[in-house]
């Protein structure tokens, strides 16, 4: 398996490894070891489009020479250059999209017998968390709470490649939740294109109906208590899968600043399990520019915001979003991207340099576009600026314990240990003894670096839950 994109991708990942184990197979170590090769991919950006297609170039040397290697690409690209892959790769297998993950398996076994085969369906109701899934965490877990996105982004395709906004039922989760939970999973992370508005399209529904049994199963307790208006019911559940026995953290991604709401910081504050951590996608700090992206807030509306959340969450970490050079972006306009993301102080952001994606609005614009060494000018102003305030953030922490959970070896130094903070923060501290991934630990930290942290251990808090998972093995 190889992942390009987003947390989605990555979910969409686990429960494609998780067919496959299911119908047999085992994780090979590389391409070379592999029978089949699956690319879930991502299109938010053309640097995946050309990750892509590098890679599947240098996958068809090895397709010639074991010709029974099957080689399928599924995933947001897959759903928008459907036809475009086949033509410019024919030693592809299997072409699927967004929408029919669950088939993965059974598209290969098609592929076998009658050779290549593209399936795109452009609407389902169905979620990947129903599949099987093959985590290489065994006590952190993603759930997705919704599908598709009813945003118009200028410079997004999501919408193209996801569909409509679709929410699960709201006992769905919870019971998902509990099931995770009991096979030791203590972290969980709310997915969603747009995680604030879960609920809004279940609630319009309901909306002026008699409502029956199944209403409470659908959009929970509280709605059905409470005023029947159409509104989200992301609060209630970070409530309610927070209340879960077992769970020790909940965090979200991702929201949109314009639906951010009070009761969500409110549900943040009270909530113990809830982490002290918001991914807040700015973009930009133009008015100009954010209505040119139809975002639907203004760069006050969303220091506002901030500033909301940070009166009843005062040890709260803040990460983003920013694109650099949209169409039309000028000096001033980005000038004002560098000043609010020195008042807001990020502690963390991934910045972009624009990418046009055919079929969005903004691509339109080309005329208007910065040129590319404006935009690396600009980009790297920006850095400087995010990596002043992620050194100072962290700088804060130092003499301070932080509770972490244990991620493994640290990837650049065996003698080290990993783990995040609630607040998402990287923490390195020495490995003097075994303590197995899933664990939680006090930290005393001791240097703050630009993006990580490092310390000494305190104490282990909690060992991990180890339970043996049976593979389903279809008859």
């Amino acid at each position: 398996m190889r992942t390009y994109g987003c947390q989605m991708n990555e979910h969409d990942s686990e429960r494609i490894a998780g067919l496959l184990e299911t119908d047999g197979l085992e994780e090979a170590e590389s391409f070379d070891d592999a029978d089949v090769i699956v690319l879930n991919t991502c299109c938010i950006r053309e640097n995946a489009d050309n990750k892509l297609y590098g890679q599947l170039g240098n996958l068809k040397k090895l397709k010639e020479e074991r010709p029974d290697l099957q080689i399928a690409v599924g995933g947001c690209l897959a759903q928008k250059d459907r036809d475009v892959i086949q033509e410019r790769a024919p030693h592809v297998d299997v072409v699927f999209g967004t929408h029919n993950v669950g088939r993965a398996t059974d598209l290969l076994d098609q592929a076998r017998v009658s050779g290549p085969v593209t399936e795109i369906i452009e609407e389902s109701a169905s979620f990947p968390s129903a599949l099987p899934v093959k985590r290489d965490a065994n006590h952190a877990a993603w759930v997705t709470i919704q599908i598709g996105c009813d945003n118009s982004c200028a410079f997004c395709i999501v919408p193209s490649v996801r569909g409509k906004e679709i929410s699960r039922p709201y006992s769905e989760l919870v019971s998902e939740v509990e099931q995770l939970a009991l096979t030791g999973v203590t972290e969980i992370t709310l997915l969603g294109q747009n995680v604030n508005s879960y609920g809004r399209d279940l609630t319009l529904k309901l909306r002026g109906t008699e409502l029956t049994a199944e209403a409470c199963q659908l959009v929970g307790e509280n709605w059905v208590r409470g005023p029947h208006t159409a509104r989200p019911l992301f609060s209630d559940l970070l409530c309610s899968v927070a209340a879960v026995s077992g769970i020790r953290r909940v965090r979200y991604t991702s929201p949109h600043p314009k639906d951010f709401r009070p009761e969500t910081i409110a549900a943040m504050a009270r909530v113990p399990e809830v982490c002290e951590h918001l991914h807040l996608p700015l973009q930009s700090g133009s008015d100009k520019i954010l209505s040119a992206m139809h975002r639907g807030y203004t760069a006050d509306r969303y220091i506002q915001k901030v500033v909301a959340a940070r009166d009843e969450i005062p040890d709260l970490a803040l990460s983003t979003d920013i694109i650099v050079g949209f169409p039309g972006e000028t000096d001033l306009d980005f000038e004002r991207t560098l000043e609010v993301a020195a008042e807001v102080r990020f502690d963390n952001a991934y910045t972009f340099v624009y990418s046009p994606r055919p079929g969005t609005e903004a691509a339109e614009s080309l005329e208007q576009a910065v040129p590319a060494k404006t935009s690396a000018d600009r980009m790297e102003r920006l850095r400087k600026v995010i990596e002043r305030t992620s050194l100072k953030g962290n700088e804060s922490r130092v003499g301070r314990e932080e509770e972490v959970i244990v991620e493994g070896h640290s990837k650049r130094d065996n003698g080290m240990l990993s783990g995040r903070t609630r607040h998402n923060r990287l923490v390195h501290f020495p490995a003097d003894r075994v303590i197995r991934p899933g664990s939680y630990a006090q930290v005393r930290v001791t240097e703050a670096r630009t993006f990580n942290l490092i310390g000494e251990l305190v104490e282990v808090t909690a060992k991990a839950k180890h339970r043996t998972r049976i593979p389903v093995v279809s008859s």
